[in-house]
């Protein structure tokens, strides 16, 4: 079966721009998904078997349909062993990297088809949302098949030449999140390959079956060793990233095990890329159209149904604009279509697990319970699955729950303020620095306003946007190093100076 062709640019989170004209309410399609056979873990190019399994659940029904390696403390250790072992051969022919790199994205188109369905089932988005996410990954692969760190020469005279190469780090411990499992995983994959460190690939628990595919589908197009997949739960990932051989950790996740994987990387002082919480504030301006603005916010903060972490997360608007900006937040959330991933009608799929869902759940019932309003959604959607309605909170403010900690899924507060520095103060006071965006129609006030924003990614009039090129970084909890660009490459080596004396 062939499902919808993914139209894909560079923006890793495209921005919907459909006309929502479905009700809120749970199509009667439910997908029932079964593997044709067992995924297994890859470890030097091989099938590696595992003594226990774990079961995967489909968010769509919230029933168990797949079962996946449970990696040891001993299945770790073997792949941290041949993924040192093929290190030096590897990092020594760039030219072979390069042509490797480049089957390897041609490899994942070609399994399209296969990967897709698997991704949908078991992280609950859409049909053409997983295939674009594996049109992204192989991307992401060409893309730093053909990008090249070339020696810097600082000094050249006739004293002495001075040159800056940078070298690879060695084995890479790669542990992804549930919410992008490919785009994620491969964005931090591509660079450590391309620069010549070997990885071992450990996703969530939650979405572990598309990344272990993507590993048996890669087997033979990379050498042995040089890419090995593990699917497992804490144990595995505390082996993996306290194991002595990797020497580079680079992690997506929440902060609270971000602080916990930089302690453990400390004792062994090994090299770590954290991208972490975040908790993005939209600041609206006075001078904003609140049909446009509300259009172009919805669209970024419940894409993948609010599971971003760079979505915005809450709104700051003026008082005199509050009203008609919440109604049309609440016109396209009570108009958003929502159901199972295979539904071709679906805008909107469930949370990855229940746990989230019982958060946000928990996330706006507290809100309510302090004075929130509901203007749209507010409720469990009844039935299988781990559904939540559209939701869009007003009559609130900073202090309360889901405006200071990330929802991370499809609820969006609305907070009035009084005047820009009001808005600037109350969206810069948090602990998170991932993204902002101000909008309006005045590009250059809107800009200014931008740049007083405490994030490491900011935009005016869109949010989220971002491409291969430019680097997505967060500061103060939300991240600790550089993703994307030259700057992800470098990131996977350490610099050498060479001092030659004449």
């Amino acid at each position: 079966m062939t499902y919808p062709a993914a139209r894909w640019t560079l923006e890793l989170v495209r921005s919907l721009s459909e006309t929502y004209c479905y009700v809120t309410e749970r199509s009667i399609l439910v997908s029932v998904f079964t593997l044709p056979a067992p995924l297994t873990a890859t470890v030097a190019g091989a099938a590696h078997p595992t003594r226990a399994t774990f079961d995967v659940v489909n968010p769509a029904t919230g029933e168990i349909f797949a079962a996946a390696p449970d990696a040891s403390v001993a299945d770790v250790d073997a792949a941290a062993r041949v993924a040192h072992d093929a290190f030096p051969s590897w990092r020594s022919d760039p030219a072979a990297r390069r042509v490797a790199l480049h089957a390897a994205a041609d490899a994942l188109d070609a399994a399209r088809d296969e990967i897709v369905p698997i991704l949908t089932a078991e992280q609950g988005k859409t049909l053409a949302q997983s295939a674009r996410e594996v049109g992204v990954a192989a991307a992401y692969l060409r893309y730093y098949a053909d990008m090249e760190l070339e020696r810097q020469l600082l000094r050249d005279d006739a004293d002495a030449v001075v040159q800056i190469v940078h070298r690879p780090l060695g084995p890479a411990a790669i542990i992804a999140p549930w919410n992008f499992p490919l785009i994620i995983a491969v964005a931090k994959i591509a660079p450590a390959l391309s620069a010549g460190n070997t990885v071992v690939l450990k996703p969530s628990p939650y979405t572990p079956l598309s990344s272990l595919k993507v590993g048996e589908v890669l087997r033979g197009v990379l050498p042995p060793g040089v890419f090995n997949v593990l699917s497992g739960g804490n144990e595995a990932g505390a082996a993996l990233t306290a194991h002595p051989l990797i020497r580079k950790i680079s992690f997506t996740g929440s902060t609270a095990t971000g602080k916990a994987i930089a302690a453990a990387a400390a004792a062994d002082l090994k090299r770590t890329t954290l991208e972490l919480g975040g908790n993005d504030a939209a600041i609206i301006l006075d001078d904003a159209d609140p049909a446009v603005v509300a259009t172009g916010i919805f669209a970024r903060a419940f894409h993948n149904t609010g599971q971003v972490c760079v979505a915005p997360k809450r709104v700051y608007v003026p008082e005199k604009l509050r009203a008609a900006v919440v109604e049309a937040f609440a016109d396209l959330a009570r108009d958003a279509r929502i159901g199972d991933g295979t539904d071709p009608a679906t805008q909107y799929g469930p949370l990855n697990n229940r746990s989230q869902r019982d958060r946000v759940a928990e996330l706006v019932s507290d809100a309510v319970s302090q004075g929130a309003t509901l203007a749209a959604g507010g409720s469990v959607i009844e039935g299988s699955g781990f559904f939540y309605q559209p939701t869009i909170l007003t009559d609130i403010s900073d202090g309360v729950r889901i405006v200071d900690e990330e929802q991370f899924g499809p609820a969006l507060p609305v907070i009035g303020y009084r005047d820009v520095e009001d808005a600037l103060a109350r969206a810069n006071a948090t602990h998170f620095g991932l993204g902002g965006s101000v909008w309006g129609t005045d590009p250059e006030r809107a800009a200014a306003v931008v740049e007083r924003v405490e994030a490491g990614m900011t935009w005016v009039n869109t949010h989220s946007a971002t491409t291969f090129d430019q680097p997505f970084a967060g500061i103060k909890w939300s991240g600790i190093g550089i993703e994307n660009g030259r700057w992800a490459l470098e990131g996977f080596t350490e610099m050498q100076v060479i001092h030659q004396a004449r």
